[in-house]
């Protein structure tokens, strides 16, 4: 029998402290005062001082507020009535839907085995040339989008739930501005894609502790329909507010802060979730695409430095672009081959050649003498940037492989290109190559 408290020794922001026996850490409690009920969950046991963050924050609480220990972690329901709705980081209904109860998983649970895991092998098509062809995105890979505030993270992340080739897009908000929050659930709505989706929303508005809560909520539900075979596709924005709300928690637990004032396990609290990216033997898949924006477009800053060393590469978001230069998926090598025998001959061609036009751009803007060569590499670098780099194209990859034929042969000789005989012969564009010979 759970007993009940009526005793708070300490209120230090959202945490409180009890004196209680036989409590676990990570167990929840229910928290009644005159104003209604939270959940808390116990984040420190010192002997028998117990340390809870309450979820729904401390605002008006009294010292004589009711704890009842529940006995069990946390949880959220799964069933396939999840999709097309939206909950909080609380994983209670946002869309004033009814509440599901059935079936209750734990959440924050270990990564999978490495036994159960296979070595990836399939692509994810977005329809972004800049990720398709260039920096192909792999089933059960772990990504963040490097960005800086005021980039269009968050429409390139609805874009990629629109158009991912997945069975369940997952997707976390995190201290999301309320008109982020529309944005995300107005298109997914009016596009349909609504149906395949569960959105987990935290916005600025709500306690900090809910923030934290958001990946395990997400990933939890993501590995279930992963075992039941399905392609799931978790995207989480933005993992600095996730990062901020751990060191929030952390300072107003008095501990050590480590680099910036974040504790000093980052690294373990950013990698106990990035590592649930996985492809099951015999079922199906978890991959995450996670925003992360630097402040000060510092990359070693203890957020993304951290980031950096746990996943498998990065995409960089600047300009409104992503940056084919740091840009980078580790795992493209496994896919890139099986998709079109030219995919890494144009992929290795037109980066080698816009770095080129880099060059070409700065030539120009101090007052050089431009040769022939440099007017092909800016009409090239133009092409190039308006019918591919643009967030707005919107292609197959088969497509995107034609468009980057079309451009070079537009733009260059067969030779200039660098490309093999054999692959020039197959896929030159026979207009372009009449008008070369």
């Amino acid at each position: 029998m759970r007993r009940i408290y009526n005793k708070i020794e300490q209120i230090v922001g959202n945490v409180i402290t009890v004196i209680a026996e036989d409590v676990s850490y990570g167990e929840l409690a229910k928290i009644t005062t005159a104003e209604g009920s939270s959940l808390a969950q116990v984040i420190r046991l010192e002997g028998d001082r117990v340390s809870l963050q309450v979820l729904a924050g401390t605002k008006g609480m009294s010292t004589n507020a009711e704890i009842r220990f529940l006995g069990h972690s946390m949880k959220t329901p799964f069933s396939k009535s999840l999709l097309g709705r939206i909950f909080t980081g609380s994983g209670e209904p946002r869309d004033k839907g009814p509440a599901i109860t059935e079936n209750l998983i734990d959440i924050g649970g270990p990564s999978v085995n490495p036994v159960k895991r296979i070595i990836p092998e399939n692509m994810i098509q977005t329809g972004i040339p800049m990720i398709d062809v260039f920096n192909t995105l792999v089933e059960s890979q772990k990504l963040p989008i490097f960005s800086i505030a005021g980039e269009p993270y968050n429409p390139l992340l609805a874009r990629i739930a629109l158009q991912a080739r997945v069975d369940i897009i997952i997707l976390g908000g995190m201290g999301l501005k309320h008109d982020d929050y529309l944005f995300f659930r107005d298109i997914l709505e009016k596009s349909g894609a609504i149906t395949r989706s569960i959105l987990f929303i935290h916005t600025a508005a709500d306690p900090t502790v809910e923030c934290i809560l958001v990946p395990d909520l997400c990933l939890a539900v993501a590995e279930q329909f992963a075992l039941q075979g399905k392609r799931v596709l978790v995207l989480l924005t933005d993992m600095t507010n996730f990062a901020d709300s751990i060191k929030e928690i952390a300072n107003t637990m008095e501990q050590v802060p480590s680099n910036r004032g974040y504790p000093g396990d980052l690294y373990s609290q950013l990698a106990s979730r990035y590592e649930k990216a996985v492809d099951f033997e015999g079922a199906g898949s978890i991959t995450i695409l996670a925003v992360t924006t630097m402040p000060g477009d510092d990359v070693t800053h203890p957020i993304p430095d951290n980031t950096g060393y746990i996943t498998e590469g990065q995409f960089y978001l600047r300009n409104g672009r992503i940056e084919p230069f740091g840009s980078l998926s580790r795992l493209k090598q496994h896919v890139n081959n099986k998709t079109r025998e030219d995919h890494r001959a144009i992929m290795d061609s037109m980066i080698q050649i816009y770095a080129r036009y880099k060059e070409s751009i700065e030539k120009q803007s101090m007052g050089f003498r431009m040769s022939a060569w440099d007017n092909k590499l800016l009409k090239y670098g133009e092409r190039f940037e308006r019918e591919m780099m643009d967030l707005n194209v919107n292609i197959p990859l088969e497509q995107a492989l034609n468009l980057g034929w079309q451009i070079l042969a537009d733009c260059f000789q067969p030779a200039e290109t660098g490309i093999t005989t054999r692959l020039i012969e197959k896929f030159w564009p026979d207009a372009a190559r009449i008008g070369a010979s």
